[in-house]
Order: structure tokens, then sequence, then C-alpha cells
């Protein structure tokens, strides 16, 4: 089968486009021909091994797994002998960080994975940006407890995490305030902002008012900036782990009764998410943000556009040609 390939660490040219065997597959595993996937910043993380200690994870030396990506979409040709939850032709998407594989024509997941069925009516293209930034946006929610009626800003509201943050943030009643730049006002109105800052005219921790949380979605913000923009109580929380890692310490040390703190959220990646995610698609409460879609055989050219930091949404990979 044709695979995006990477055997050592760096930029996007160490990926290239190979033929590999079809993975095997187990009593309780399904065999997807993957339709669609996504390149995203989890994988550009990954193919680079920065921050540093992701090769503990992945290979010191060189990577384990030659074969990267995430998300995917596609349809079930083989199920093991023990499945009962899927079946041959069924249209299914998840989220495949760890094990990864999407980034080929052929996957191999476990059945009780991070896998669903497609939501109804939704494109291979639609669905397989479905799990990735939405995860850690749905993470940020849960962990701020935001109920209905609440203020949250959303830094960074047109990426993949962001983007869905706005939406899921709307889904639960929370009045939110996102914060980008000139040209996606509209677009992040269209997701269900209530209120648009424009990061290109104003400072967004000048704001005048105050929030329950702010989701720093694009980790370009500190605590110590943004604290004045929140309410006695208030939760700071930030994609990214901060300068000298300080939104993994803060945490510990700013949980104080009433007081201003941080959050730093761990997302779950089980079949629940998944399933979550394709109620809110089927309802028309969530559709992620797509940017710009590339074959298989041009990955490295998406690979070089998401690290120019300007994608809105996700970027796509068609790994079977569209009708």
């Amino acid at each position: 089968m044709k695979a995006a390939v990477y055997t050592r660490y760096g930029p996007p040219d160490v990926v290239r486009i190979a033929e590999v065997d079809k993975p095997s597959v187990g009593d309780h595993d399904l065999l997807v021909r993957v339709h669609a996937t996504t390149v995203n910043r989890t994988d550009c993380a990954y193919r680079a091994a920065r921050p540093l200690f992701m090769r503990a994870l992945t290979g010191l030396a060189r990577p384990r797994r030659t074969v990267l990506g995430t998300e995917f979409a596609g349809v079930v040709e083989e199920a093991g002998g023990g499945v009962t939850s899927f079946a041959v032709g069924d249209r299914v998407f998840g989220y495949n960080e760890g094990a990864f594989g999407t980034h080929a024509e052929y996957l191999s997941v476990p059945d009780d994975g991070a896998v669903a069925t497609m939501p109804a009516g939704v494109a291979f293209e639609e669905a397989a940006p479905g799990t990735e930034g939405s995860h850690y946006a749905l993470a940020y929610v849960r962990t701020a407890r935001i109920q209905a009626g609440q203020d949250v800003l959303v830094h960074g509201a047109t990426g993949a995490i962001g983007s869905a943050a706005v939406q899921l943030l709307k889904s639960r009643g929370a009045t939110v305030t996102a914060v980008c730049d000139t040209a996606n006002l509209e677009l992040v109105r269209s997701l269900g902002a209530d209120r648009v800052i424009d990061r290109t005219a104003q400072d967004f921790t000048e704001d005048e008012q105050t929030y329950d949380a702010v989701l720093d979605a694009v980790g370009k913000s500190t605590f110590g900036r943004c604290k004045r923009l929140l309410k006695p109580g208030g939760v700071y929380l930030s994609s990214d782990l901060g300068p000298w890692w300080q939104n993994l310490v803060l945490p510990l040390v700013t949980p104080l009764p009433g007081g201003k703190k941080v959050r730093f959220p761990t997302p779950r990646q089980g079949q629940e998410m998944v399933r979550y995610f394709r109620e809110l698609i089927e309802s028309g409460e969530f559709r992620p943000l797509i940017d710009r879609r590339y074959p298989l055989d041009q990955i490295v050219e998406a690979y070089r556009y998401v690290e120019t930091g300007r994608k809105i949404g996700n970027v796509v990979i068609d790994v079977v040609p569209p009708n």
C-alpha cells in the first residue's frame, strides 16, 4: 500500500511517499480503507520530535513507527473474528494518536479504540478533521467546567482547537468572545461567537470585560498577561506549556478558594469522545473548519503549510481522490 513514511526526525522533507506492507488485522481489529486524514500540529510535533522529550514516546534515535497521522475517515474493509460492533462496509472515523498510521491507504485499529461510525450525511473529508483539535478543545471546556450563561474568551479562534472551542462553548450555552485577525472576523461570527476582538487592532489582554474562563488556543499568551481578564475564581487554560513550562507548575500553586487559577487538562482519546463528536456533527452544533485539502502525494506541502502558522481550522489529506 502507499503511505507517507519518515525514518528520521526533522523538517517536512523527511517525509516521503513509499510502498509499505498493509497492516495486519487481529481478532478484535478493523482494517480501514482510509479515504481522508489530516496534517495537524500533533503530527508536526511528532515528526520533528519537538519538544525533545517526545523522543521518549516515539524513539530516542529514530522513530519506532514510520507512518504518522492521527485522524482518519474511511470504510471498514475487514473485521477480525471477534468484532461485533462494526461490520465490513461501515463508514468510520476516529483518532489514533500513539499508534498513528493514518497517513496511508490502510489502517488497522482496535474495535474498542477511538473509532465510531461516521455522522450521517457527512463526507469523508468533513469527518476526518472531527477529532484532533476538537478533543483538545473539549478537554479545556470540561476542565474549566463551563456552564450555560458563563462568559468565555477564546484566543486563537480560527485554529483547529479554537474554532472547535467556540462551537463547543456555544453548544453549552456560554457567551463567547473570540479573538482573531481582521480577515476572519465574519468567519468566527459564523461559528457562533457573540463578540469578536480584532487582534490586529486591539490587544485582547487590555479588554475591559472580565471572564469566567480564558482559553488560549494557540499558546501565545500567559497567565500573567491574562489574569486581569478573569473574574474571581476564573480559570486560565492554554494549549501550550508556556515559558519555562509554567502551565504545568501554576495549577499546583493557583488553586486557592475564590482565587484566579490555571488548569492544564489531559484530553481523553477513547471511543466515547468520537461518539460525542459524531452526535454534535449530526445535530449541526459542530462542524470541523477546513482550510485546505491536499492529495496524499503532496503531504510534504501540507506539512509546510501547517508549519507556517497561518492555517484556518484543519488541513485535510485526500488519500482516496474525491469523486
